[in-house]
């Protein structure tokens, strides 16, 4: 195998991966993104911020796969709830991603990516078993509860599943009724996954996308996601990813 890209949108969310790579790191500057090219935790890494948002989500994914020869991409960082199961301080790895905001109707079916000929995009499956294991002790390892502020979050859970992906922060409850009526299957929405997703796709390199839940895509997640941002987010992503890299399942030949 080779090297592993990680990209986040949000710098909280890859902090204390960048923190943690070996001395001797070096940060290469193109398309106004820093690409930290080093090793974490025994496995060879490329993570970059790839900002907010599906352009700039496909951008990133591009340039790690096309500049420094990638064997495999991982996205992570935080999303909304969407089905009635997930919860705020579940994780959610992604079985497939689709576009919720794509509609080229009448031209084509609404999700449909056109001229690729399909709405979802699946995720690598042996990836994401380990990303679902990992995160299912890490959230074991920590018990019951998890901090956000004042807030407690009691016995989160993993689920393996869809994840919707749109050029927008749902904030509003119709909205996020809307889209469970519209894609009943869907666990949560973010911004970025499907996007990245495609281009993998269209690389042929296999990659997963693992999802911490800030807050259910209502009135409130504007509050709920800062909050989880800046207290919780670094902590899952640092606290899932390490024991997995240093496992050596991931290492590079």
């Amino acid at each position: 195998m080779g090297r592993l890209a990680i990209l986040g949108a949000l710098h909280e969310e890859i902090a204390d991966l960048l923190a943690a790579m070996d001395p001797g790191t070096t940060i290469h500057r193109i398309a106004m993104r820093d690409f930290h090219v080093g090793t974490l935790w025994g496995t060879p890494c490329v993570i970059a911020l790839s900002r907010i948002g599906k352009v700039a989500a496909a951008a990133t994914a591009s340039i790690v796969i096309r500049e420094f020869q990638v064997s495999r991409v991982l996205f992570t960082g935080l999303a909304g709830g969407l089905h009635a199961d997930v919860d705020v301080g579940d994780v959610v790895v992604a079985s497939s991603l689709m576009q919720h905001d794509m509609d080229a109707r009448p031209l084509f079916d609404q999700h449909e990516i056109p001229l690729l000929g399909r709405v979802r995009f699946d995720a690598d499956a042996g990836l994401s078993a380990l990303l679902h294991d990992h995160a299912g002790q890490f959230i074991r390892a920590r018990g019951a509860s998890a901090a956000i502020g004042r807030a407690t979050l009691a016995a989160p859970n993993v689920h393996l599943g869809l994840i919707a992906t749109g050029d927008v922060f749902v904030s509003h409850n119709d909205e996020a009724l809307a889209l469970r009526k519209r894609l009943p299957d869907a666990l949560c929405v973010e911004m970025e996954g499907a996007a990245m997703a495609q281009v993998c796709y269209e690389f042929g390199i296999p990659f997963a996308v693992m999802r911490v839940i800030s807050d259910r895509a209502d009135h409130a997640a504007k509050t709920d996601f800062t909050a989880f941002l800046q207290n919780v987010a670094r902590v899952y992503t640092a606290g899932i990813m390490e024991p997995l890299l240093k496992s050596g399942a991931l290492a590079g030949d």
